[in-house]
């Protein structure tokens, strides 16, 4: 996920959910790219909470990999199979450093190793029987990481190792008498391998051995007491050892799960005709160019491919779009919102061509149902979301307005639109707003770093649903809702 860096799987809390995902409904996206499981929402929810902070060196990074997954998808699975394996329902690997005796942990730890090391032998079988399908960077380090630190010979003196840390033939402890004939100075020792020759078994005299007696409690607790002395010696490097493995089978899984999620949505949007693109991070500020942008929640919705606009808004940080109802606008801001998240996410988008300049945040200000609970009124509770939003945006961040401020009478509305767009605008702050207040509009009419989007309607109120460059109409479509309320049905016609 990250050239040098750990990926941060954590979701975002239930208490402080990511701003923008009810406007965009990204819900609809999480969860196309789950398909079902919810380890693959959280994974893919974490991916679009902190995308802000990634460069563009990362994004391509991503890319890399992410190109490789879509060529391969079905090796990779195979990854993704062999790595969750550790975290099934059908296994019990955890384990815990508390309340436990040294002999308990020093056993689940070696368990778990000995198990990991079979999970890590086969990935590095399979990676490598692979590797030559795999070109992007990501992919290649991963390799090259198991090829070196993996090799057989490691392997092989792992699990001796861990076979001797089973101490199956007893354990070799060697301590001296101190005071009180108490024993001192205990140390837990390697066994000798044993001299295969039968002759010097024979003429070596052993070990000598007693047994305990059943009811013998106090012996059996002394021997207890001993035995977890020695094994005291080493059960917290055994414990952190299979930390250790763990964590790294657990930030395994959690990357690769990002790209199972991306494979999902790929399948997904396939299946219903629609094609993606990568796109272009740029390092400039005022860059924004699409071609056949569609809304992917949208066709993921509808269950077909849907229409696309072409824009081309490069040095224009104001983009003001107008036009008539339920033609494609608010449709069209999602789609803007929903492809600058998925870029900096490292996911490809659904156009033909997109190119953005890098965001350091998304947020969105849309028009709210009236409070049920009178609380306050609709344009108060505005005011307040737009103040939480002037109090957490920052620099060269992106901005969505859906018809806001327009709650009160349009003069009224439009000066404070205008005030709150020209401030962002002077602190570099990119905005896309969709808005009926033409008083607003007409404010920026003069203004050469505004693009002007409308969406038309054609003769007898049809829509193509596509925006098309021009600068608003000073008339609204009345003329619609007056043919939808007052016009007669054909049967009262007669």
């Amino acid at each position: 996920m990250h050239p040098n860096l750990d990926f941060d799987a954590q979701p975002p809390a239930p208490k402080e959910p990511i701003q923008f995902a009810q406007d965009l409904e990204l819900d609809v996206l999480l969860s196309a790219a789950a398909a079902g499981d919810r380890y693959l929402y959280d994974i893919m929810s974490a991916a679009c909470a902190h995308a802000w902070t990634n460069d563009i060196a990362t994004i391509r990074y991503r890319q890399g990999v992410l190109k490789d997954c879509l060529a391969n998808p079905s090796i990779v699975r195979q990854f993704y199979a062999i790595a969750i394996e550790p975290f099934g329902r059908d296994r019990s690997w955890s384990f815990s450093l508390y309340g436990r005796d040294a002999s308990a942990m020093v056993g689940s730890g070696v368990r778990t190793l000995q198990s990991c090391l079979d999970v890590l032998a086969r990935l590095r079988n399979v990676c490598s029987a692979n590797a030559n399908s795999f070109v992007s960077q990501g992919f290649q380090q991963f390799f090259n990481t198991l090829d070196r630190d993996l090799d057989d010979a490691y392997l092989k003196a792992a699990q001796t190792d861990l076979n001797n840390l089973t101490f199956r033939s007893g354990l070799l402890m060697s301590t001296h008498i101190g005071d009180g004939g108490k024993g001192v100075g205990t140390m837990l020792r390697k066994p000798q391998p044993r001299d295969l020759s039968w002759v010097r078994r024979a003429l070596t005299p052993g070990p000598q051995s007693f047994t305990l007696q059943p009811r013998d409690e106090a012996g059996a607790q002394a021997f207890g007491e001993l035995q977890n002395r020695g094994l005291r010696l080493i059960s917290d490097a055994v414990y952190q050892s299979a930390e250790h493995v763990l964590n790294f089978l657990k930030a395994l899984r959690a990357e690769l799960a990002f790209y199972i999620g991306c494979l999902n949505l790929k399948e997904q949007l396939a299946r219903i005709g629609e094609s993606i693109a990568f796109p272009e991070a740029e390092v400039g500020q005022r860059r924004f160019a699409c071609r056949n942008l569609r809304d992917v929640c949208l066709a993921l919705t509808m269950g077909r491919a849907v229409v696309g606009n072409d824009v081309d808004a490069n040095s224009k940080p104001l983009v003001i779009i107008t036009g008539a109802n339920r033609g494609g606008k608010s449709t069209f801001l999602r789609s803007v919102g929903l492809a600058q998240l998925m870029m900096q996410s490292g996911l490809f988008v659904t156009a033909d061509a997109f190119t953005s300049s890098l965001r350091t945040g998304l947020f969105t200000h849309y028009k709210r149902e009236e409070d049920r609970n009178m609380r306050s009124g609709k344009f108060d509770e505005e005011l307040v979301r737009m103040s939480v939003i002037a109090d957490n945006i920052r620099r060269r961040a992106l901005m969505l307005f859906n018809e806001s401020f327009a709650a009160t009478h349009e003069q009224e509305g439009s000066e404070i639109a205008r005030q709150v767009v020209s401030a962002l605008l002077d602190n570099d702050v990119t905005v896309f707003f969709v808005s009926h207040m033409y008083e607003f509009a007409r404010a920026f009419l003069n203004d050469d770093r505004v693009s002007f989007l409308r969406a038309d309607r054609g003769e007898g109120g049809t829509r193509s649903f596509r925006l098309r460059e021009a600068k608003p109409l000073p008339t609204s479509y009345g003329a619609d809702l007056y043919e939808r309320i007052f016009a007669p049905s054909p049967l009262r016609r007669r």
